[in-house]
């Protein structure tokens, strides 16, 4: 080791987002810490079957981690499971997509590493444990962190009152660009026409209000998803890659979406196509 380089170990909690191989027997775990952040690190030998703690990286874990700094990836050292999640989804593909697409929105939402971000964190361990119990339906855990992580990151969409102008609503118009919620005099051309009932379940989902989210119907908790995951997408300037695998078993067949809502959404994918070309 290089004269003057002093390693450092430390320890914390974290969520393990995403594992990738490294080498013959290595893995890159990326994992989402409570006191540091989004943190990339090698777990030496884990894909041997003698590996002591391989099992307890796998995504979607809540692990207790002990890591040692390196100088450009950490070293896991000791793993502990508090409990581990992903177990639960193995045999649950929409489950396990679902919570595929929650920790690719977690690791998206923190570009930089090892930088804090604990409201983000609570949310994302809370929404995979909620994945977990099963109370709920899968697709609504997903929007509604969706929803709340925007919040966090400064982007949630205005649900009550207009998006430009603060005109109290309810309002029937939704724009993507303009922020969400617009009333008739700011409502540009190409806005959605969602139900009153998708704007409502979107505000259940975003408070926590799961009485009323529990029992939505069918057509608006479809609704809803299209807006939440166009309004996300519109603001990380590209897709999630994980979304279009998502599957939404627990929602049942629907009826097409209005002409307005579907001329919405494709209005909002021509203007990610156009942020991605420049």
């Amino acid at each position: 080791m290089a004269a003057g380089f002093q390693t450092k170990l430390y320890r914390d909690d974290a969520v393990v987002l995403r594992v990738q191989k490294l080498g013959e027997s290595d893995r890159i775990v990326t994992l989402f810490a409570r006191r540091h952040g989004r943190v990339r690190a090698v777990a030496k030998g884990v894909r041997r079957t003698t590996s002591k703690f391989g099992g307890r990286l796998e995504p979607f874990g809540h692990i207790d981690v002990q890591l040692l700094e390196g100088r450009t990836l950490d070293v896991i050292s000791q793993v502990e499971g508090i409990d581990l999640y992903g177990r639960r989804f193995l045999s649950d593909y929409p489950r396990y997509t679902i919570a595929s697409a929650i920790a690719e929105t977690a690791e998206r939402l923190t570009p930089i590493e090892e930088e804090p971000s604990l409201r983000l964190y609570l949310l994302t361990l809370g929404a995979i444990r909620a994945l977990s119990l099963g109370e709920h339906a899968s697709s609504l855990v997903l929007d509604a962190y969706l929803l709340r992580a925007m919040g966090v990151a400064g982007w949630a969409p205005a649900l009550l009152d207009c998006a430009v102008c603060g005109t109290a609503g309810p309002h029937r118009g939704f724009s993507v660009p303009a922020g969400g919620a617009v009333c008739h005099d700011c409502r540009p051309p190409g806005a959605a026409h969602p139900a009153p009932a998708t704007i409502e379940l979107m505000a259940a989902l975003a408070s926590g209000n799961w009485a009323l989210a529990d029992t939505a119907a069918a057509v608006p908790r479809r609704e809803a998803s299209g807006l939440v995951a166009a309004h996300l997408q519109w603001h990380l300037e590209r897709a999630l890659r994980s979304l279009p695998l998502v599957d939404r078993v627990d929602t049942v067949p629907v009826l097409p979406p209005s002409l307005a809502l579907v001329a919405g959404l494709d209005a909002v994918v021509a203007g990610l196509d156009e942020k991605d070309s420049s």
